[in-house]
């Protein structure tokens, strides 16, 4: 069986090392994107991963896909056309200087998508789950209709479809806003994911007493989220939500809880200093709870513990994709944090 994911991948453009966008005067070549970064984790886990979006005919989009294939993931659906590669890019913050993301991907090929461009019932041929973010749906209207039909024919063939809420405030630009498209969405999937203020910015459900700011995101105020967001949507089956405490750029806590039948658990706190890269550390959250829920059927604390643990080690690695194996992470889970060398 297979996991189908489906969003935009961009080339990610940032200057080499701790350089500002003013300082540099090259840029490290990359590719990233939050659906693909899925892909990208449970193909490295063993899993069959199939990545759909839109790129253009060019080189730039074979090199996307020569990047994909890379790490094992299937790219047989993606649609080819459109005038051009969306791009992003990375300032990386360090100490008590903050990241920055520059987006450059107005009129690209996947925010020119249309519904009836994927041929989903082929797509989902073989597959058991479904995958998409709230940076679809947030990109273009024609986007967010592409996945709601996505998500239609899943529901249809009996899949199980999870998102990811990442709320993005610079993408939902085309006229609705994120709390009018992202409920019917919602309402449809058996799995969801967010940060510590993504279902407050979303849907307006805010944790008691937490201030991600001050880095107060202690696991039991999240519970309330958690409630609330399946009461709202009741077909949720399963909900998780990831801890970040920024103590800086980089010095991170990272943490976890998921929600599962009435249930709540609770995953150990890693003190992350220093950072090298944090830019998909929530997809690598989403990897290794998919990848979690498959394979420890039934042990959804178990889980989230692989979740936490594949993501806290995404912190170490360049690049949006977490090229990380299930021993490293079930090393690590064990309590094995020495990061001794492996001789």
């Amino acid at each position: 069986m297979k996991v189908v994911t489906f969003g935009e991948i961009m080339l990610r453009l940032a200057p080499p090392g701790f350089q500002r966008f003013t300082q540099t005067r090259s840029f490290d070549v990359l590719y990233g994107g939050g659906e693909a970064n899925v892909a990208v984790s449970l193909a490295n886990y063993g899993d069959t991963a199939e990545f759909v979006t839109r790129l253009p005919k060019n080189e730039l989009g074979d090199a996307c896909v020569a990047s994909l294939r890379s790490y094992g993931v299937h790219t047989d659906y993606v649609v080819r056309g459109g005038d051009r590669l969306g791009i992003y890019f990375l300032e990386t913050g360090a100490a008590q200087r903050g990241s920055k993301v520059i987006y450059d991907r107005a009129g690209s090929s996947f925010a020119t998508i249309q519904p009836g461009m994927v041929n989903w019932p082929a797509v989902f041929e073989g597959a058991d789950w479904f995958h998409w973010t709230g940076i679809t749906p947030a990109v273009s209207q024609g986007a967010a209709e592409a996945c709601r039909e996505a998500i239609q024919a899943a529901k249809q063939l009996g899949l199980i479809v999870s998102c990811d809420l990442n709320y993005r405030a610079k993408l939902w630009k085309w006229g609705k806003s994120a709390g009018e498209v992202m409920g019917e969405l919602v309402a449809a999937c058996d799995v969801a994911i967010g940060n510590e203020e993504d279902a407050d910015k979303v849907f307006g459900i805010k944790a008691p007493e937490a201030d991600v700011t001050a880095g107060k995101v202690e696991a039991d105020h999240y519970r309330a989220v958690c409630d609330e967001l399946v009461k709202r949507f009741p077909n949720l089956k399963t909900v998780a939500i990831t801890l970040r405490g920024s103590l800086s750029a980089s010095h991170n806590t990272w943490s976890g809880v998921l929600w599962s039948a009435g249930q709540f658990f609770t995953a150990p706190t890693y003190d992350i200093t220093p950072i090298v890269d944090r830019v998909g550390g929530g997809d690598a959250f989403m990897g290794g709870l998919i990848y979690g829920l498959r394979k420890f059927s039934g042990y959804p604390g178990k889980a989230l513990k692989f979740a936490v643990a594949a993501s806290c080690l995404k912190h170490s690695i360049i690049g949006d994709f977490n090229a990380v194996s299930v021993a490293e992470v079930e090393q690590l889970m064990a309590g094995d944090a020495s990061g001794r060398v492996s001789r």
